[in-house]
């Protein structure tokens, strides 16, 4: 039982808020060491040999460091990072708002609706969170304000919209789960579009009832500086929508079409940054030096979390805490079905309380054997992962997105504001992905292998 009890104890800590890679790192090796004592004991040896036990064991992590840096999928995370911070700072997300909502904003929550088509767009070009939520906090929240707008809805709109990015392709958190099921990233990218674009669907269509049942929670605006006839406005639309769109279908593109590997559509994508960074006159040697830093920063951080729950993953197993819940998990009733509700259930309230990263490199890998033994299509149950960490983006108290927001919000929105808002969007998430559970022919995947 000791790896049950380390996987708690690493629980408990991230609570506290203790750093996540080193958190995962000396859990591993107290518990890795005990582990190595215990065993000693129980075979009348002595405490320096159970020492030594846990030295032997911690041997191999050189060797699982050295494959971790090696992993060409796992290259393409920076890339993809690099990609979707020049994009923001080119102020991708302030053109196509602001054309957005030259188009839409005199229909009934036309501000909302452009926020999250927008969002969608942002998804498919930088995939960064932080960012879009921070950037549409910045410009559609204070527009919506000044309109009054419903506040749950505007602040639920920007937060489930900013999230997109988690689902959409290029997604770092499809990456990373290719790389833990062991199957073709753009295999993931493929089966992700189709969730992806019905989400965004399903967020316009709630915008509209809420408007149209409640009249006055998001009126008819007219923007302000709008000039020339609707067709102009539509031009104007297509010239910022344009570019980031090419870019969008070059990267995914020549993945769908075996043209290119997720790494090397990365880089593309990076290259084609960098040039709409020149054609918006945003270029500067002072943005790709700071871009790099925050590349190197956020990438640090994921394999620094990586190199962690690697440890933890192999004391882990060494302790025979995957055999005890593969076994409990077999033993379920309803096989399949059993195991996905559970294994479901545990990663949304997982959500709840830590990040994404710490949960794909910890519980996936735990989960990812015995779906193999019930037969589960590793693509379909991958996205339907995703899905769910999706929404853990959202989920109060930590949600990740309800602090980015919040930390741009003009004071007249409350915490609680942002936390009413997201509800709805949070209940939509999971009829998405009810949905995709038991009907995932309609988004052209498979249930079984």
């Amino acid at each position: 039982m000791i790896g049950i009890v380390m996987f708690f104890a690493a629980l408990a800590m991230l609570l506290f808020g203790f750093p996540v890679a080193f958190t995962f790192g000396a859990v591993s090796i107290i518990f890795g060491f005990l582990a190595g004592i215990l065993e000693a004991f129980s075979s009348d040896e002595t405490f320096f040999e159970g020492l030594q036990y846990g030295i032997d064991m911690f041997a191999f992590m050189p060797h699982r460091i050295w494959a971790i840096m090696n992993n060409t999928i796992l290259m393409a995370v920076p890339l993809f990072i690099f990609m979707g911070i020049i994009l923001q700072k080119s102020k991708l997300a302030e053109r196509l708002l602001e054309s957005m909502g030259y188009l839409f904003g005199e229909l009934r929550g036309g501000v909302a609706i452009s926020t999250v088509l927008v969002g969608s767009l942002l998804a498919a070009s930088t995939g960064v969170v932080g960012a879009s939520v921070v950037a549409m906090g910045v410009i559609s929240l204070p527009v919506m304000m000044k309109y009054n707008y419903d506040k749950e809805l505007a602040t639920g709109t920007i937060c489930a919209s900013g999230t997109l990015g988690q689902i959409i392709p290029p997604s770092i958190v499809l990456i990373i789960l290719g790389d833990v099921f062991q199957v073709p990233v753009g295999d993931l990218f493929q089966a992700a579009i189709w969730p992806g674009l019905f989400l965004v669907g399903a967020y316009i269509l709630y915008i509209l009832l809420y408007s149209y049942i409640k009249k006055d929670a998001a009126p008819p605006i007219v923007i302000e500086g709008a000039i020339g006839s609707k067709t102009q406005q539509v031009l104007n639309a297509l010239k910022a929508i344009l570019p980031p769109l090419v870019l969008i279908v070059l990267v995914l593109g020549s993945i769908f079409m075996g043209v290119a590997t997720p790494t090397e559509s990365a880089a593309v994508g990076g290259v084609g940054a960098l040039f709409l960074a020149i054609v918006y006159k945003e270029f500067s040697f002072k943005m790709i030096h700071s871009s790099s830093l925050e590349t190197v920063n956020i990438t640090a951080m994921v394999f620094g979390i990586l190199i962690g729950a690697t440890a933890f993953s192999m004391v882990f197993t060494y302790t025979g805490g995957d055999t005890i819940v593969e076994e409990f998990m077999l033993q379920l009733p309803g096989e399949k079905w059993g195991f996905l509700i559970l294994s479901m259930l545990a990663i949304m309230v997982l959500g709840f309380f830590i990040d994404f990263i710490e949960i794909s490199y910890i519980i996936v890998p735990i989960l990812v054997p015995i779906a193999e033994q019930l037969g589960l299509n590793p693509v379909w149950y991958a996205i339907l992962i995703a899905m769910n960490l999706q929404t853990s983006f959202l989920t109060p108290p930590f949600g990740f997105s309800l602090f980015y927001l919040k930390g741009v919000a003009p004071p007249s929105v409350k915490t609680m504001h942002i936390y009413k808002g997201v509800i709805p969007f949070i209940i939509i998430q999971i009829i998405v992905l009810l949905l995709l559970t038991v009907y995932p022919e309609l988004f052209g995947i498979n249930r079984l292998l």
